[in-house]
């Protein structure tokens, strides 16, 4: 018997206005696959469950119309979800950071066909701050290792008067990461069960700050 697409989003809900362009965005994601190396060729049959459920997943934990900046949005996990989530609000946006212009074409595509808040910046991340100088949380999914987030983090989570949060999937080696981070940097530390993953965590760190050496 074929899983309905309620049933493979685990209990998470949107409306149905959402479920039908997230179902548009995995038909262009299928399309584009086939041309450009989006994902892990792998994963590619589980789309649903690890790519589109595993990026709903940031949305939940922190609903509502915020300006997000998504690092390394690659095939839209989840930058370009979140941004089909803001669709049923008059506020919000996501910026989404992607250097490869490959990749940035399809995301541009992705967020125009479905009518997502979102906008696309071909650009480094260390440059983005420069582009988009606040936001109220930021995204990452399969980028780097903790520590290399929180640098990159840093010119938003460390402004004066911040309060971004931040929200990074994780695997099962996320303690590891952690226990490196905090020997640089001291931070407010939410560990979020992943609903894909057993073993794996979405991360929720809020209050960064460097240690002094």
């Amino acid at each position: 018997m074929k899983t309905s697409l309620a049933e493979q989003l685990n209990g998470l809900r949107v409306s149905r206005e959402t479920l039908q362009k997230l179902e548009h965005f995995a038909a262009l994601f299928q399309k584009w696959a086939k041309t450009i190396n989006l994902v892990a060729p792998s994963t590619l049959e589980d789309l649903w469950r690890r790519h589109i459920l595993d990026s709903l997943q940031i949305f939940q934990l922190s609903p509502g119309p915020k300006i997000w900046v998504d690092l390394g949005s690659g095939a839209g996990f989840p930058g370009v979800v979140t941004a089909i989530c803001l669709s049923e609000f008059a506020d919000g946006w996501v910026h989404l950071i992607e250097s490869n212009n490959k990749k940035s074409a399809f995301l541009r595509v992705a967020l125009n066909e479905t009518g997502a808040r979102g906008s696309v910046h071909p650009i480094r991340i260390e440059d983005a701050s420069s582009v988009v100088p606040r936001c109220d949380a930021i995204s990452a999914r399969a980028l780097a290792d903790l520590s290399q987030l929180l640098d990159y983090c840093t010119p938003w989570m460390l402004a004066e008067h911040s309060q971004t949060v931040a929200f990074f999937h994780k695997g099962r080696d996320y303690q590891q990461e952690i226990d490196k981070a905090v020997s640089r940097f001291q931070f407010d530390l939410v560990k979020h069960a992943s609903v894909v993953e057993p073993d794996s965590v979405v991360l929720e760190i809020a209050n960064l700050s460097r240690r002094m050496k």
